[in-house]
């Protein structure tokens, strides 16, 4: 800001009563306006204000930055309907996307850093009955570090972001960015290092447990902690892996989802059946063998050395198959 300009945002405001001695209200709109141009002329004065350009653009003269934390394919009318519907009552689209210059593309202007929801929301309108809305941007010129720790901030207090998508980020930013030092991530965006375990957790789950979600998008950093018994013993994963894929392939059939709990329960069961040397025979201890869908089919105890004693749960809810399998399948551990 020039001397000149300086001086006479200075003489504006100094005509502002900035203390904390309560002003007379005013309501409504004349209140926020007046609120906000006080505000705007004291940071012109004291220099902290950053200059901001707004520009009203076209859509498709966008794309995704490659870094984006949203999967765009899977923005669709049902997932954006809240802002749809707000955007056909204002109008106009309220709150701008940050965006940056893109150099070298012909066919693009810009790449969007936050706000791929309203991307598609403004493009999914104008190809249904408002042709003259524009993508309202706010242009920034940042580098992929600072695009990424803007994004997560933006990100990270809504709801309709998945957990899944977020993990994935956060893994990819872990390499990208940080060298793969989670501890110096953690501080870039101000989280404890638990915090972020959790999600890298969740972006680390191998393809062949995931065979187990039909709908891998609603799993959340509450179920890695139910399902890191079934991650970590190397001796267990063949028997996950291979429950995980019969679960996926039942649902798939069925053509409908198993609650997110009923599949950690099997999956835990086919993690915890017992091997050769069984650890009820060593710990006295029973373990309960359940079905696929988490019922409840016999109880394995330990009896002494000769062997261990089985015992069927009537009241389990089993069927007499699900009985036949798991019998099957403690004999063939017992004797692998």
């Amino acid at each position: 800001m020039s001397g000149k300009n300086s001086g006479f945002a200075a003489d504006l405001a100094a005509g502002i009563d900035l203390t904390t001695e309560a002003a007379p209200r005013r309501s409504g709109i004349a209140a926020n306006v007046l609120t906000g141009r006080s505000n705007r002329i004291a940071e012109l004065a004291s220099g902290a204000v950053v200059t901001r350009t707004h520009e009203l653009v076209d859509p498709a003269r966008c794309r995704m930055w490659t870094g984006h934390n949203r999967e765009y394919a899977l923005l669709n009318e049902e997932r954006c309907g809240d802002l749809i519907e707000s955007i056909k009552a204002q109008g106009r689209q309220e709150m701008p996307a940050i965006v940056r210059r893109v150099a070298g593309d012909p066919n693009i202007d810009f790449e969007v850093i936050c706000g791929a929801r309203r991307h598609w929301t403004i493009s999914w309108l104008r190809t249904h009955n408002y042709p003259d809305f524009k993508f309202l941007v706010d242009i920034r010129e940042i580098g992929d570090e600072e695009a990424f720790r803007l994004a997560d901030i933006e990100n990270r207090a809504r709801d309709d972001l998945t957990d899944l998508e977020r993990a994935r980020d956060y893994l990819r930013a872990l390499g990208a960015y940080y060298d793969g030092r989670q501890k110096t991530m953690a501080e870039r965006i101000n989280v404890s290092e638990s915090w972020l375990t959790r999600y890298l957790d969740l972006a680390r789950l191998p393809a062949e447990l995931m065979a187990a979600f039909p709908e891998p998008q609603d799993l959340s950093i509450r179920n890695v902690i139910a399902l890191k018994p079934v991650r970590t013993p190397e001796d267990t994963r063949a028997r996950v892996f291979k429950e995980a894929a019969s679960l996926g392939k039942a649902q798939a059939d069925a053509g409908k989802a198993m609650p997110i709990l009923d599949v950690i329960r099997a999956l835990t069961a086919a993690g915890d059946l017992p091997r050769r040397s069984g650890s009820p025979k060593k710990s006295g201890m029973a373990q309960t063998v359940s079905s696929a869908a988490g019922k409840a089919v016999l109880r394995i105890e330990g009896a002494d050395r000769k062997g261990v004693r089985l015992t069927l749960l009537n009241k389990g809810g089993a069927s007499r198959e699900d009985a036949e399998k798991a019998i099957r399948e403690v004999l063939d551990a017992h004797w692998a």
